[in-house]
């Protein structure tokens, strides 16, 4: 169930495009394109938008350089999910998370299983903290942003959704180190 509360302004995140790829170009990045035009369109801000090869180390890179950057709130990799030997995200991602959030692969899983059936566990997708940084590793494919960013991220990236989200929590994600500190 979606319910937007019109009543509260919205506010836009700051969110970068990483394309997972040796083969992907500017020009031929599908995918990486289709998450910067929806996201933008939605009203948030694209942040950065790069590709890298299929390579922990690139994609650790990438991702750790835009976790340090108060300028981006949000990370969302496309490609590298899969189970070939190239497929390395998830194995460059998740080390890096400070906590995971299972409930986006979950809802990733139900909502591509509608549209591939069973292929839908062909997929590592998923989703964490590092940092104040939220991070969600889907697919390479077109359809596969599409589902991921209309199907839930849209939502839980919009402060106005109901009856929670992921913007309204962003102010308290370093808690943990005020009472560290104090």
């Amino acid at each position: 169930m979606t319910k937007i509360d019109k009543s509260i302004p919205f506010q836009p995140v700051r969110i970068a495009v990483l394309t997972v790829s040796d083969t992907r170009t500017p020009r031929t990045d599908k995918s990486g394109t289709l998450l910067g035009e929806m996201l933008t369109e939605s009203g948030h801000q694209l942040a950065e938008h790069a590709i890298a090869k299929d390579d922990i180390d690139d994609i650790r890179a990438t991702i750790t350089k835009w976790t340090d950057d108060p300028n981006v709130d949000v990370i969302i990799t496309t490609g590298g999910t899969g189970f070939t030997g190239r497929d390395v995200t998830p194995e460059a991602v998740r080390p890096l998370f400070d906590k995971e959030i299972d409930g986006f692969s979950t809802a990733f899983h139900m909502l591509s299983f509608d549209k591939v059936g069973t292929s839908t566990i062909q997929s590592r997708a998923c989703g964490g903290l590092i940092g104040n940084t939220y991070v969600f590793c889907v697919p390479g494919s077109p359809g596969a942003c599409k589902d991921a960013w209309k199907g839930i991220l849209q939502y839980q990236l919009d402060i106005r959704h109901k009856p929670c989200n992921f913007v309204e929590l962003m102010p308290r994600l370093q808690e943990h180190l005020e009472t560290s500190q104090a």
